[in-house]
């Protein structure tokens, strides 16, 4: 993809990258741990085919959390509305996205919505195919094709570390399967999740897929609908609400777009009928989201008047 370096970008990615020093890499996934804290890329994607970009927009990050939006996407087209959210609720939650406590409280006991972990480890369960490999292969060509880049794999060094420190959602997955959210051998589905969140890209991939849900599951380029219209608002309505963490008020109050993190440090963010945005910055918040990626967003928002609200 060609991207042209932007000069105001530029400006923006350097008044925001010391806000990286208040930040920590997310290095309770080891393999995270390498990642430089002060790294800050931006892409923006328009659905024209214009692209620009600051930094080194290049660099290959891992999806995590940011792949939460995709599987939710796959599900809903394999699944329909109606089994997914059998399983899954539709409502924010103020607890950390690792959470367990919700799942005791709530009565029935199913996760509140798609972008936490345990409605993520639902959403992956639901995910169509015979074995790990081939539903991963699905969910990779699903990601090639919206991101226009047969290229796109994941991390082996970064899903095995992730599998050895899983104990977390092994034990979310439990409880899940004895609630019958899950019916898969917890082990199984673990594999896929962690292969799944170490799927690799750079800012350039993550922008035009950020495009590709601001212009309701359409590829302008080739007019292909990859997802229906119906699957990538709602997609949009679950980044608004949920996609930053129990951060996700706050950030449609100040930034107003839908967007998704990922505890690597990047961000999709998607300009309904606009463009998309990619980032990556790794040093994180207290909640989990790129802290220089936020900062940089804020300098967006408020020059380029992006909020939707």
């Amino acid at each position: 993809m060609s991207c042209q370096s932007h000069e105001e970008l530029e400006q923006f990615v350097e008044q925001a990258r010391p806000k990286a020093n208040q930040g920590r890499i997310a290095d309770y996934i080891p393999a995270l741990g390498k990642a430089n804290p002060t790294d800050l890329s931006i892409a923006i994607e328009y659905p024209n085919g214009r692209c620009i970009s600051a930094g080194d927009v290049e660099r290959r990050f891992t999806l995590q959390s940011i792949s939460k939006v995709i599987t939710l996407a796959l599900a809903l087209m394999d699944n329909g509305r109606e089994v997914v959210f059998d399983h899954v609720g539709m409502e924010p939650t103020g607890d950390p996205f690792n959470s367990i406590a919700k799942l005791e409280t709530n009565k029935p006991a199913k996760p509140l919505n798609p972008m936490i972990n345990a409605g993520a480890l639902v959403v992956t369960h639901l995910i169509k195919g015979d074995s790990v490999d081939e539903r991963l292969n699905r969910i990779l060509s699903f990601i090639r094709e919206l991101a226009n880049d047969e290229s796109i794999d994941y991390s082996k060094e970064i899903a095995q570390s992730e599998y050895d420190t899983a104990d977390l959602n092994r034990s979310l997955s439990y409880f899940l399967k004895e609630h019958h959210h899950i019916t898969e051998d917890v082990d199984q589905l673990i594999d896929l999740y962690t292969k799944q969140c170490a799927i690799e890209m750079n800012c350039l991939n993550l922008a035009r897929i950020g495009m590709i849900f601001a212009e309701d599951g359409k590829d302008p380029h080739t007019q292909t609908q990859i997802m229906p219209e119906s699957i990538a608002r709602l997609c949009k309505t679950f980044m608004v609400t949920c996609g930053m963490y129990n951060a996700s008020g706050e950030f449609a109050i100040k930034i107003g777009i839908p967007a998704k993190s990922g505890v690597s440090g990047g961000i999709m963010g998607s300009v309904p009928h606009r463009f998309g945005i990619g980032i990556f910055g790794p040093a994180l918040d207290d909640v989990g989201n790129s802290i220089a990626g936020l900062e940089l967003l804020e300098l967006l928002s408020s020059n380029y008047k992006l909020s939707m609200f």
